[in-house]
C-alpha cells in the first residue's frame, strides 16, 4: 500500500476527501494526488500524520496498523509500538499485532488501576 492509499483509507475512515483534507492542512489542491508518484515532503507527512493521529512511520508503511480497530477503538491516541519505541524488525505481522494487542490490555489494565486510586 502506497503512502497516498493510506492516506486516502484514514481520510475515508473519518469521511472527508481528499481535498477536503488538504484544504483544513493548508496544502496546495492536488498536493496529495502528487504522493501516488513522488515522495511526500517530510513536513507535509508530519502534519497528515499529526492530523490522523498516527505515526510517520505508519504512512510510510514502515509498521502495520489496523486501521478500522485503531481509530474506531484507539483510546490511547497513536500505536502503542511505537509509543514504547519497540524494535519489531525481527517480527512477523501476526506476532506485532498480537505485542500490540497485550500492550492495549496491560495500558488499560493501568488506567483503570490509576481510576481506582484516585477514588480511593
Amino acid at each position: 500500500m502506497t503512502t497516498f492509499e493510506r492516506v486516502k483509507k484514514l481520510a475515508d475512515s473519518q469521511k472527508i476527501s481528499i481535498v477536503e483534507l488538504e484544504e483544513k492542512l493548508g496544502f496546495g489542491k492536488n498536493s496529495l494526488y502528487r504522493w501516488k508518484t513522488s515522495a511526500p515532503a517530510s513536513d507535509k507527512l508530519q502534519k497528515v500524520a499529526d492530523y490522523f493521529n498516527v505515526s510517520t512511520d505508519y504512512l510510510l508503511g514502515r509498521t502495520t496498523k489496523n486501521v478500522n480497530n485503531e481509530l474506531e477503538d484507539d483510546r490511547f491516541g497513536s500505536n502503542l509500538i511505537n509509543h514504547f519505541r519497540l524494535n519489531t524488525a525481527n517480527l512477523d505481522t501476526e506476532d506485532i499485532e498480537e505485542l500490540e494487542e497485550e500492550l492495549k490490555e496491560y495500558t488499560e489494565f493501568l488506567i483503570e488501576r490509576a481510576k481506582k486510586k484516585k477514588r480511593n
